[in-house]
């Protein structure tokens, strides 16, 4: 119990410092960067999926995989998504082959694995590169990567010149970004936290 409420604690404090940083980092710069809502992706089925049909909610992104050890938290992510209101909140996967290739299906195949075995409802995009390698070791190693290019959209949730927030690197399948209802970046969340995302639902729902 101490654990969760320490955890709870670190979340929600780690939310309010960035939040305050997007304020006064936009507030020095000057200059309005792109927001999150800001963006046009492709859904896994090819079709137009813009972000600013999310103005108003809070949304968690996440990068996932098929043949990862982590897969079962799509089990755990739709878990969630059946939980919180979804009229305040929303779950977007980003399906992306970038780490040891375990996601290498076309996207017809991810999306009927997703809906079969785990059930997904929450909204697919179609494939994309999260970074500028395909890792094939690990731990990450750029030595032994394949080079590639990071989608738009992870670019801008990763480069702190784009989101007006921070730099991140991505450690592996199922990492979480946090957006406000604003389309502003809020922190990210390592690929192992899942369950713990409940422990936001107060700031989620509020």
């Amino acid at each position: 119990m101490k654990k969760v409420l320490a955890l709870s604690i670190v979340l929600l404090f780690a939310i309010s410092v960035i939040a305050s940083c997007v304020i006064s980092g936009d507030e020095e710069a000057g200059e309005k960067k792109k927001t999150f809502h800001d963006f046009t992706v492709k859904t896994i089925d090819g079709k137009d999926y813009k972000l600013s049909q999310l103005k108003g909610k809070k949304v968690l992104v996440v990068n996932t995989a098929s043949e990862c050890g982590l897969t079962p938290q799509y089990e755990i992510l739709q878990q969630i998504y059946l939980t919180l209101d979804t009229s305040k909140f929303e779950i977007l996967g980003f399906p992306a082959n970038n780490f040891l290739k375990q996601e290498p299906g076309t996207n017809e195949e991810i999306s009927a694995f997703c809906t079969e075995k785990y059930g997904v409802t929450f909204p697919l995009m179609e494939k994309v590169s999260i970074g500028d390698y395909i890792y094939t070791s690990y731990p990450p190693d750029t030595a032994t990567a394949i080079k590639t290019t990071t989608d738009e959209i992870y670019q801008w949730l990763t480069q702190k010149e784009k989101n007006g927030v921070l730099d991140t690197k991505i450690q592996w399948n199922f990492q979480k970004f946090l957006i406000d209802e604003n389309g502003e970046l809020i922190g990210t969340l390592p690929p192992r936290v899942v369950k713990e995302i409940l422990l936001l639902k107060t700031w989620i729902c509020d």
